[in-house]
């Protein structure tokens, strides 16, 4: 048995460090709908501030579970979609909304939109 949880020798601990982070699973969440500009991604989450939303998607990059697509147009735009690695979280944002549904108040049913990420990724 695994004495210390340290991100580098556990793989849950490495798991929650990355998904606990404030905003990641909503982030996840979003992005699994498919590919989303900044200021879309800064709407759903009423209450990040830019800077929060900047720091977590550059995280999500180093972490190769986001890619960021910059388009050469005047004025630039740029998308953030997640990547293979980063739809490998999807079985856990879809367990974390049924937990919700099922023991949480919650009422907005994401229930549906997590499902048809999870089968469609």
């Amino acid at each position: 048995m695994n004495q210390v949880h340290e991100s580098t020798t556990c793989a849950v601990a490495a798991c929650a460090e990355i998904i606990g982070a404030k905003w990641t699973a909503l982030l996840v969440h979003d992005l699994s709908e498919g590919a989303r500009r900044f200021s879309e991604l800064e709407h759903a989450c009423p209450g990040i501030s830019p800077r929060t939303l900047s720091e977590r998607l550059r995280v999500l990059e180093q972490e190769e579970l986001v890619v960021r697509h910059s388009y050469p147009e005047s004025p630039p735009r740029v998308e953030y979609t997640l990547t293979e690695k980063g739809r490998g979280l999807l079985p856990i944002i879809h367990a974390m909304s049924q937990f919700g549904h099922e023991f949480l108040f919650c009422d907005h049913d994401h229930t549906a939109d997590a499902a048809v990420a999870v089968t469609t990724a």
